[in-house]
């Protein structure tokens, strides 16, 4: 055999985020394989297009297709399919069995690639936050540890995990350091969530599809590099420290999910979030569960901390509560910090807005039944943020708060008054992560705690 018949015929699944980041590590340049699609899943409106070949480069001229994921079978035995490659996040260990069923009914190999061959390396020390299940609290544990680096004197770039769900190619290394800078990159509801806390604490942020530019650049501005990961993977760069963290609210979460069980075995400290408002029970039997799969980790726990602004006008309203979508939709959450925020606050009714849910927001609870009584703030086209706004202005209550960490009064014009409910990461064990943090610091910046 010759030329293209000579190579393996690959598939990728992906969510625009690690698959893409998979082919520019593994694939791109390698003249023994061929990418004939990536499938796509999780995110609305993000098949039917090409990634492009400018960034597919010269062995792709014509760019790859991306269609979805529910075509597998058909394009496996069209395109006569060697290897399909998984490569997306927070998903339970029995659906990824259940899609490498799917693959090798049809004679595909199914393949999952490693932090090995998917691993930039830095020539910055990397602290990579990572987390077991989307929703733990990585971002804002992230903005904490900036803070640290900041009063060392030490400049910090995040990298955080890639959400490019437009222009490919425009998006091919993004920099915000201004919240105008996500105007001008029309970024998603998702995205802001993800970005805006860091521009708003001081951080610059860069993301984008090419995380080895995307790398180049950041060093160049950076003394040290902060990995902020996406839902439950593990990073794209090679951690000099990495910190895992594990949710007392989803016990059991952190040994059934992927790849969140291998980001846990990876981790050097595993964090016990929410600490202040998860059981203690849950609490020991999520600690205990962290342990038995990393003994060598060491395991602490921490706060997260909600502060809702001027929380005297909630209580003995009627109350309609925002949550970040992600966290509430296949994070698997019924509800996030806004709710937390509302009872505490003494709201007189949380309004279920299923009643007045509009477009594909209804979609999304009937996809999502587990959702308690708060809307997911799902805004990734601009007929999405139309239905978000819609649904909003049909409840009709007194008071909204907002638990998504944008600003999201700015997105949408809505006609009741939206308090906003942040959180920020707080210590909970002394010596704690400062601690250690500054003994890393301190010491070798290859530094391995668990030696």
């Amino acid at each position: 055999m010759s030329g293209d018949n000579a190579r393996t015929r690959v598939v990728i699944m992906g969510a625009a985020g690690r698959d893409f980041h998979n082919f520019n590590m593994v694939y791109r340049d390698d003249p023994h394989s061929k990418v004939v699609a990536f499938t796509a899943t999780q995110i609305p409106q993000i098949a039917g297009r090409r990634y492009p070949a400018p960034l597919a480069g010269p062995l792709y001229p014509d760019g790859i297709p991306i269609v979805e994921e529910t075509e597998l079978v058909t394009l496996c035995k069209t395109e006569a399919v060697n290897q399909v490659v998984f490569a997306y996040s927070d998903v339970r260990h029995d659906d990824v069995m259940h899609r490498a069923s799917i693959a090798l009914a049809t004679g595909a190999d199914f393949v999952l690639l490693g932090p090995e061959r998917t691993m930039l390396t830095s020539a910055r020390p990397v602290i990579a936050i990572c987390a077991v299940r989307t929703g733990c609290g990585k971002s804002q544990t992230a903005r904490w540890i900036s803070r640290l680096l900041a009063e060392a004197g030490l400049k910090a770039a995040v990298i955080r995990h890639p959400m490019p769900y437009g222009d490919l190619i425009r998006q091919r290394v993004q920099r915000f350091a201004k919240v105008e800078d996500l105007d001008s990159a029309d970024c998603t509801i998702e995205e802001r969530e993800e970005y805006e806390p860091h521009i708003t604490f001081g951080n610059v942020v860069f993301a984008g599809v090419d995380y080895a530019q995307i790398l180049k650049q950041a060093e160049a501005e950076a003394d040290i590099i902060l990995w902020d990961g996406g839902n439950n993977d593990f990073p794209f760069l090679r951690p000099d420290l990495m910190i895992t963290m594990v949710d007392p609210f989803r016990v059991g979460h952190e040994t059934t999910y992927h790849p969140g069980e291998t980001a846990l075995r990876m981790a050097h400290i595993i964090l016990v979030a929410k600490a202040n408002t998860a059981a203690e029970d849950d609490i020991r039997q999520v600690t205990a569960n962290a342990q038995a799969a990393n003994p060598g980790a060491t395991v602490l726990r921490a706060f997260s901390q909600i502060d809702l602004e001027t929380a005297e006008l909630v209580a003995g309203k009627r109350v309609l509560v925002i949550e970040d979508g992600p966290t509430v939709t296949h994070g698997g959450m019924p509800w996030g910090a806004g709710y937390l925020a509302a009872q505490a606050a003494g709201a007189a009714e949380l309004v279920d807005p299923r009643a007045f849910a509009s477009g594909s927001i209804a979609d999304t609870f009937d996809k999502y039944p587990h959702i308690g009584p708060v809307l997911p703030a799902l805004g990734y086209h601009p007929a999405q943020l139309e239905q978000l706004r819609d649904t909003i202005n049909s409840a009709q209550v007194d008071i909204i708060i907002s638990g998504t960490p944008c600003d999201l009064a700015r997105l949408v014009d809505v006609r009741t008054p939206i308090l906003r409910a942040r959180y920020e990461y707080a210590e909970a064990d002394g010596p704690g992560l400062r601690a250690l943090i500054e003994k890393f610091l301190q010491g070798d910046p290859r530094l391995d705690l668990r030696d």
